[in-house]
Parts: structure tokens; C-alpha cells; sequence
């Protein structure tokens, strides 16, 4: 027998409903960890079980890591972000794991005039932003480094690639995932990984999880779905030259937000942002251009010119699912059903949606994946 330090006593009554009698869980058994979806949340809890040798495999049912992180790089080789880009000094556990990773951060360029489009017939208004004191952050090198640091740091034979679950079910002590295409997966722990509004439409579970989580997980608003995000090169800083921020607001052009996009060295520019929710029915050469029609009303002939256009828009099967009945912003989101595991303790919910800490963020994966990486390497059976 291991020493007492090795062990902890629990006695636990499970969320759907079974119990457990006090027992001794050794700190250090072998545990199987199924991690279903590839992106921060995923990759992170399988980094921090990695560390404490916990054995991990990642099915992830995209052709590539990171879900809604997406960098693409630019003609002139400028990292470009179409998914998740900021984030701030108040979020600590993302912030701790750049350091553990050894990756930098540098605060977003703002100052200078920016503008405020009511309009289409009227100017834009302009307003001088200085340099905020504290400044949201973005990550040097682009955000796509956090998550191909994370994945390097994993065996690649444990990343499965274009393996979409379709099931998880539970056998005598463990539990199974099947895909798609009928291969299946056993683990002793599964944790999803993908948004709850996309697991409670897209995969069986059996037995059924409690109709409250079902009800809940069918309502979590899924940050980012639906939104558009775009991105242009520049090979100059055409509107830094002229005194311009980069940041923009408008309530008269297809760009609803927009913001400076040169990486940390400043030799590489650009603009990301937003665009109206029904620029979705176009096509990407149309969104093209109509934004550059409206940039170039604004900042000049320049504006124009651009080295690259891409842009996103957020409605695929790795982010959302079905018709969602959504009526506001981060709905549902750190319910305290989301924070329990089922199916005897052997299944937990680990996307940023999950967490109580700045859900939808890059904050929320990072903090919620540490949480469910404690829990499961205590294990709870």
C-alpha cells in the first residue's frame, strides 16, 4: 500500500444521481483521459494532466488544432487573427500559462484618432484615444503559438485529427467514445472539450444525461458563433503616419468595429475586426469589397491597397449546432450544472463556456481546464 500522503477519502453523491461509498483514491493511479475537441481548453487540460503523467488522447473532429483560435499568415508573413485575439492583465490564468510556455505579450496599439461612424451621409466623427494604462493584450507571434506550444509539448501520436465523436457511453468501468465513422475510443475519463450547445445536439450520450444539464447545455450561448471577424495587410502603417489609432466604430458600414492589427516588432501591419451579422449572406469577395469600399472612404486612397483580405465567418460545426434559442450574451454560461461530472464521475464539461471565470474567453478555457485537470487527476472512482 502506498503511503497515507498518496490517498484521499472521499464519499461522494454523483450529479446524476448514483453514490458512492467512502473510499481511498490513490493521488497516483494510471488514469485514461479521453479529451473530445482540440482547442485552448482541450489542449490545455491535456498539457496540465500531461505533466503529472496522466495519459491523454485528443480527438478533435476539425483537419486542424485550436477551434475558434485561428491565425493565418499574410502575404508579407503578418500574423493575422481571425478567432480569439485579446485579452487583459485580470486574466491570470491565461497569463501564467504564456509564462509556463515561456511565450510574450504586448499591449495593443489604441492611441492616437479614432473614429465613430453614425452616418453614411455624415463624416465620421473623430476622438483622441491615448495610450491606455490597462491596455488589453495580444499574444507576439500571433495566438495560434499558444496552442501549437501546447500541442508540441504532446506525444502527436495521441492527437487525433478529423475524429468527430458521435457517442459517449458508459461500460462496466469505463467509459467509450465512438466517432463518426464508427472507430471507438475507451478511457476511464472523458472530458468534452466542445462547446455545450454543440455536445448536447451533436453527441449520444448513454446513458442520458439528467434533463436539467440536457435543458441547460441546449441554452449555453457559444461565444463567438455567428460573429464575422476580418482581416487586411498592409505593407506600410499608412494611418499611424497620419496621427489614426486604426480603431473604428460604425453603425453605417458593413465593418461594425475595427482595430489596429501591426504584430509586436512593428514591421508587419494591418487592421482586424468585426462585421455586420448579415454580411454573412454575402460572399467573401463581396465582403472584400464593401470593406474596403468603407475604408477607403475613411482613410484615403491607401486604405484601398491592401496585401491581403481573409476573413471568418464563426457559423461552422465546430462551434455551433442546430437552431440555439439564445436571447443574450453569455447565457448560461458558468452554470453551476456545467461544473459537475456525470456519469459516476467519469465524464466532466471542460469548455471555456464552463468556466466561472470570464466565460467565452481565453481566460475561461485556461482557468477551467486547470480546474478539470485537478479534479481528474484525484480520481473520483
Amino acid at each position: 500500500m502506498e503511503p497515507a500522503e498518496n490517498y484521499q477519502l472521499f464519499s461522494d453523491t454523483y450529479s446524476d444521481g448514483s453514490t458512492a461509498t467512502p473510499h481511498l483514491a490513490a493521488m497516483k493511479s494510471t488514469k485514461r483521459v479521453l479529451i473530445v475537441g482540440g482547442g485552448l481548453s482541450g489542449l490545455a487540460l491535456a498539457h496540465h494532466l500531461h505533466k503529472k503523467n496522466v495519459a491523454v488522447t485528443i480527438l478533435e473532429a476539425a483537419p486542424r488544432l485550436g477551434g475558434r483560435i485561428m491565425t493565418v499568415t499574410g502575404v508579407l508573413g503578418t500574423p493575422l487573427e481571425l478567432g480569439a485575439t485579446w485579452f487583459s492583465g485580470l486574466h491570470t490564468h491565461l497569463t501564467s500559462l504564456l509564462e509556463e510556455l515561456g511565450l510574450e505579450k504586448y499591449p495593443q496599439f489604441s492611441e492616437g484618432i479614432s473614429l465613430f461612424q453614425t452616418k453614411s451621409f455624415e463624416p465620421a466623427q473623430q476622438f483622441y484615444v491615448p495610450a491606455g494604462e490597462t491596455p488589453s493584450y495580444r499574444i507576439a507571434g500571433g495566438t495560434q503559438v499558444l496552442i501549437d506550444s501546447l500541442a508540441a509539448r504532446l506525444n502527436p501520436e495521441s492527437i487525433k485529427l478529423n475524429t468527430r465523436v458521435r457517442a459517449i457511453g458508459a461500460e462496466t468501468s469505463v467509459l467509450t467514445a465512438e466517432t463518426v465513422t464508427g472507430e471507438v475510443f475507451t478511457a476511464d475519463i472523458v472530458a468534452v472539450c466542445t462547446p455545450p450547445q454543440l455536445a448536447a445536439v451533436t453527441i449520444d450520450f448513454e446513458p442520458a444525461l439528467p434533463e436539467n444539464l440536457r435543458s441547460i447545455m441546449a441554452g449555453v450561448q457559444t461565444w463567438m458563433a455567428g460573429a464575422i471577424k476580418f482581416v487586411v495587410e498592409y505593407a506600410d502603417p499608412f494611418w499611424r503616419e497620419k496621427g489614426y489609432s486604426g480603431m473604428l466604430y460604425s453603425h453605417a458600414g458593413i465593418m461594425t468595429e475595427m482595430y489596429d492589427h501591426t504584430n509586436r516588432e512593428a514591421n508587419r501591419f494591418g487592421f482586424t475586426g468585426f462585421l455586420a451579422g448579415g454580411a454573412a449572406g454575402y460572399t467573401r469577395e463581396v465582403r472584400q469589397e464593401l470593406v474596403l469600399r468603407q475604408l477607403t472612404a475613411l482613410l484615403g486612397e491607401a486604405a484601398g491597397r491592401p496585401a491581403a483580405y481573409f476573413d471568418k465567418v464563426w457559423n461552422d460545426d465546430i462551434v455551433v449546432s442546430g437552431e440555439p434559442m439564445i436571447l443574450r450574451p453569455h447565457q448560461n454560461q458558468g452554470h453551476p450544472v456545467l461544473q459537475m461530472p456525470y456519469m459516476e464521475g467519469k465524464l466532466f464539461l471542460c469548455s471555456t463556456e464552463v468556466s466561472t471565470e470570464h466565460p467565452g474567453y481565453m481566460e475561461g478555457a485556461a482557468s477551467v481546464a486547470k480546474l478539470v485537470a485537478e479534479k481528474i487527476h484525484v480520481p473520483l472512482c
